[in-house]
């Protein structure tokens, strides 16, 4: 693993670790495809997990990754190779509980990613840890009104929900294109930039895209141990999820009140404005800049 993920630098994500803000203490609920338990690069910060699908029996801590989707996004969001000492993840001592909703054949259904909702909402760990963050790389074009009601109801918990706005966009910013659950309003709808600050090219356009991060190449854990590039929306949201953690790892140690407005305004004031349309960028490319932290 010559180079590292390099949307760690365009967020300016050290900026954070030099004053020991690196997720611990955090909990992101990765709703995916599951994940390669094993790799050493997110072993160690797995929690738990739970397989909604049908495949190996549905059985909690049978969340395989058949596809490597969720292995990669876990690895944006917490990953670090300790064997090679190296990170690879925006919060790389947030905890990762894994909730599988996409099976072996890359399939979801509205059902079960509301069943995960409601499992990340309910979950406890061993010592009470909650859930404080959602990651939710995936979406559908289909509106649903048990969708709709469990994410008012997560919001209404001060939980941090981020999604993929979806990579079905066609350069026009004057288009929408619209996926659930990153359209809903109390959900932070992310869409993708190239390293070159360029609008990655299938990124969505809608009125309800809050911000932008490095989602073209991006370094990360795949399946059979290895490290692989992949582009897309699913890999710029889990640099916000990460973001987040960070964030609430702040706040936490500065004993201050962690709520959704906090953060997001956090990030707005941050945020690097691109020669873009708001409906492509939102308030921008996410970052952390040292001044203000």
């Amino acid at each position: 693993m010559k180079d590292l993920n390099y949307g760690l630098e365009m967020i300016g994500v050290k900026n954070m670790w030099k004053h020991s803000f690196l997720g611990e203490g955090v909990v992101v609920a990765v709703i995916d495809s599951g994940v390669e338990k094993e790799h050493r690069a997110i072993r160690s910060n797995i929690i738990g997990g739970f397989n909604f699908t049908n495949d190996d029996g549905g059985e909690e801590n049978k969340y395989i990754d058949y596809i490597g989707h969720g292995t990669h996004v876990a690895g944006i969001i917490a990953g670090y190779d300790r064997d090679l000492k190296k990170i690879i993840g925006v919060a790389p001592l947030a905890k990762l509980l894994i909730l599988k909703i996409i099976d072996k054949d890359g399939q979801a259904t509205i059902d079960n990613a509301c069943k995960a909702i409601e499992y990340a909402l309910n979950w406890r760990g061993e010592n009470g840890e909650k859930v404080n963050v959602m990651n939710m790389s995936f979406g559908t074009n289909k509106d649903s009104e048990h969708l709709k009601s469990l994410i008012k109801e997560t919001y209404s918990k001060n939980v941090i929900m981020v999604a993929s706005s979806g990579n079905y966009g066609d350069g026009n910013a004057l288009t929408n294109e619209l996926l659930y659950p990153a359209y809903y309003k109390e959900v932070i709808e992310v869409g993708a930039v190239k390293q070159n600050f360029e609008i990655y090219d299938y990124s969505n356009s809608n009125d309800e895209i809050d911000f932008v991060a490095p989602g073209y190449k991006i370094l990360s854990s795949y399946l059979n141990e290895t490290y692989v590039k992949l582009s897309g929306t699913s890999m710029a949201t889990p640099h916000v999820s990460g973001a987040m953690a960070l964030l609430i790892n702040k706040f936490q140690k500065e004993d201050k009140e962690i709520n959704y407005k906090s953060f997001y305004s956090y990030l707005r004031k941050d945020a690097k404005k691109l020669n873009y349309p708001i409906t492509l960028q939102g308030h921008g490319l996410i970052q952390f800049k040292n001044s203000t932290i």
